[in-house]
């Protein structure tokens, strides 16, 4: 059973209602809803009623929610205690970023450990870019303090904060006047990269959330420039974040989805909420979050 799923409950369970827990966890309504789902199949019961007037706890959900908080209070005790008496405080904040995160997000990063005022220790942001998996590993071991990633997978036990979303851009070998509807990729090849850097994932949620067969094109990119060059080729349509854009003239088209909303890619925080300096890395991730028009 995920721990994140079991912080979910409670979220909802305090805020009595999804999208409100989810703002409050900083996390995606999606991914929120997708975990509780997940507990209540390993549970065999639902824990929640949806209705016009709210979500209540089910006669189930009254039942568990309170052995679900003592089982969070222990799991977060030990680990605290552990944290403790093993991590010493450093002078240095150490933050993981995936490859495709803007380069501006980092560049706020930066200002908002090293230029923040009034601090009591003057820290160093260290900064490390990998794949995916090596920075969710690395936060688990111990490694990196806090990571900046696509928000595609779930991690149990650690706090997320939602920093800053940008818009899901289309190019393709002959660009088509205004927005892309995303059943326009239905019987389309795409090219893609290797799922490293967590786009693929998201792409591949994107599709199947939607029911779209699309066809991945057999060979795969190494870069964002690669995917644009290839499907300027006639390789295939590719989908990225605006920001990877070789350049922002170049062609593409914004991606809508079934109500004509933009398709946006979003970015969060995580980080380890026993930290020893976790009240920190909270205003870190705070600081983060990027103001929206």
């Amino acid at each position: 059973m995920s721990t994140e799923s079991m912080r979910y409950v409670r979220a909802v369970a305090e805020t009595g209602s999804f999208s409100a827990a989810a703002k409050a966890y900083g996390v995606t309504q999606p991914a929120l809803s997708n975990g509780i789902a997940k507990l209540e199949a390993s549970l065999g019961e639902k824990l929640f009623d949806r209705s016009p007037r709210g979500v209540t706890p089910t006669p189930f959900g009254e039942t568990m929610l309170p052995r679900i908080e003592r089982v969070l209070a222990a799991l977060d005790d030990v680990h605290a205690e552990a944290v403790r008496w093993n991590a010493p405080r450093p002078g240095s904040i150490r933050v993981g970023v995936s490859p495709l995160i803007d380069p501006k997000l980092v560049a706020s990063a930066y200002r908002a450990v090293c230029d923040e005022p009034g601090q009591d220790v003057r820290r160093q942001l260290v900064l490390r870019e990998a794949n995916m998996s090596e920075l969710r590993e690395a936060l688990v071991e111990g490694e990196l303090d806090i990571i900046v990633v696509p928000s595609v997978e779930p991690m149990p036990r650690y706090e997320h904060r939602v920093i800053d979303s940008e818009p899901l851009v289309l190019v393709e070998p002959h660009p088509g006047e205004g927005p892309a509807r995303l059943d326009d990729l239905a019987g389309r090849q795409l090219i893609l990269l290797p799922d490293t850097c967590g786009l693929t994932t998201f792409t591949h949620s994107l599709l199947t959330e939607h029911e779209l067969a699309v066809t991945a094109y057999p060979g795969e990119a190494g870069s964002y420039r690669v995917l644009e060059e290839w499907s300027h080729l006639g390789l295939g349509s590719a989908m990225l974040p605006k920001s990877k854009l070789a350049a922002p003239d170049a062609p593409h088209r914004e991606v809508l989805d079934a109500d004509g909303r933009v398709v946006e890619i979003f970015y969060e925080t995580v980080w380890d909420p026993s930290s020893p300096f976790a009240d920190e890395l909270r205003a870190l991730a705070d600081r983060l979050v990027q103001p929206k028009d």
